[in-house]
């Protein structure tokens, strides 16, 4: 049995269309990327836990959850616990910042279909995009456990 988890992260698009993520290795699912965000706190909107992580994690004031871009649910091991996670996913636009590493990778993306929700938006003029409810993404189990595609 796996131990429910709200959680709210932020898709942060600079004006090239690069997308901010976090490398991530993790005992159960593998290496992965993700963007900022986390677990809600209790009482906590999904909207003000995506605020709250993003500055937490980046320190940016100047960013701020949009639009809902998708919801999912996904299985890991949080501090040797498991986990099933319903995420809540925000568009964001802000400034181009220095790469701290190129993601260019073949590490599996959360959610997985990333690239294919972030695609429509590319010089959009920042249209909102429209909502996408993945529901349950089991992880694969060829590459050590990564999300599936």
């Amino acid at each position: 049995m796996r131990t429910p988890r709200e959680a709210a992260r932020v898709a942060v698009v600079d004006p090239e269309g690069a997308v901010f993520l976090f490398r991530y290795d993790n005992e159960e699912v593998g290496v992965h990327w993700a963007m900022p965000g986390g677990g809600l706190e209790p009482g906590e909107s999904p909207e003000e836990g995506a605020l709250r992580e993003l500055r937490e994690e980046t320190g940016w004031a100047d960013v701020a959850p949009g639009p809902l871009l998708c919801t999912w649910e996904h299985d890991f091991t949080r501090a040797g616990v498991p986990v099933r996670q319903h995420e809540h996913i925000y568009l964001a636009h802000g400034p181009r910042r220095a790469p701290a590493e190129r993601a260019a990778t073949a590490d599996a993306l959360w959610p997985p279909r990333l690239p294919e929700l972030l695609a429509p938006l590319r010089g959009a003029g920042g249209a909102a995009p429209t909502p996408v409810d993945f529901g349950y993404v089991p992880n694969r189990t060829a590459q050590r456990g990564g999300p599936a595609g």
